[in-house]
């Protein structure tokens, strides 16, 4: 009877774990969590943060490392002074530091003054906040349409001009406009970015002046005085004015001398040392 007793066979179900999956996705997570605490570290520096600290910040990550024919970076961090020493500071004039100027440094005046000449960024610091101004409403665009900017060897020149149906002048004579006192403001704003002096020119168009009184000379000259006292009034120093003159019709910017455009204003900027700053 014994015999017949059937021995109990177990089965036992083999179970495999997975394999490993790996931790990439806690890579992927860690640079998503790291990207909204930036994104909300941004919202809190633009809600908490002035203007001028706004353009510090940009400045910092965005550093701009001088570009003249008499100049050169350091080899500092963004191009600037290291600890090392005095020889590689970012060089002022040519081939000069202000703490150790070359003698064609000391010829020339460059010895680390205020007068030095002022930097292209300067130029298109100015010519950047001109455009700013635009967008903030329509009139400010439809104003702006007047000014038109350029570098030149003298300067940066701030170019204001008539247009059809929306002049400087009151036709004729030296008597602004709303828009001419407009501008007149706005650009006072923009030119006080740098302390470089101002010369102011006065254009007009070949178009005849009627009556022996308005003469291409004297019109030009009076508004050319004119804008001068309108920039006093918006805050730019008597002092810094090196040159006002009345150019009439000789230096014409259209082709067509009959063209309205012909009317403007010219306000540049001078580079430091310049003739005309004289």
């Amino acid at each position: 009877m014994a015999d017949d007793v059937r021995p109990i066979i177990i089965k036992r179900k083999k179970v495999i774990a997975g394999g490993h999956h790996g931790g990439a996705w806690k890579v992927a997570y860690a640079d998503f969590v790291t990207a909204m605490m930036a994104f909300f570290l941004l919202m809190w520096l633009l809600n908490a943060t002035t203007e001028d600290q706004r353009k510090g910040l940009a400045d910092y990550f965005n550093p701009s490392i001088p570009v003249h024919r008499t100049s050169g970076g350091g080899d500092g961090p963004f191009g600037g002074p290291s600890q090392k020493s005095e020889e590689t500071l970012a060089q002022n004039g040519s081939g000069a530091t202000k703490e150790r100027p070359s003698a064609q440094s000391l010829a020339k005046g460059e010895t680390g003054s205020d007068s030095a000449d002022v930097p292209e960024e300067a130029f298109i610091e100015i010519q950047a906040a001109l455009k700013a101004l635009g967008g903030e409403s329509a009139l400010a665009d439809e104003i702006l349409k007047h000014v038109r900017t350029r570098v030149t060897d003298e300067g940066l020149v701030i170019e204001i001009f008539d247009i059809e149906g929306s002049p400087l002048f009151e036709a004729e004579t030296d008597a602004e406009t709303a828009v001419m006192r407009t501008l007149m403001i706005l650009i006072g704003d923009v030119v006080n970015l740098v302390e470089n002096r101002i010369s102011v020119a006065g254009h007009i168009t070949s178009v005849p002046l009627s009556g022996p009184e308005f003469k291409g000379w004297d019109i030009s000259t009076r508004r050319a005085l004119l804008s001068r006292g309108l920039l006093g009034r918006a805050g730019v120093a008597q002092t810094r004015f090196a040159r006002v003159a009345g150019m009439a019709d000789r230096d014409l910017q259209q082709e067509d001398p009959f063209d309205v455009r012909n009317n403007r204003i010219e306000i540049t900027v001078l580079r430091s040392g310049s003739e005309a700053e004289g």
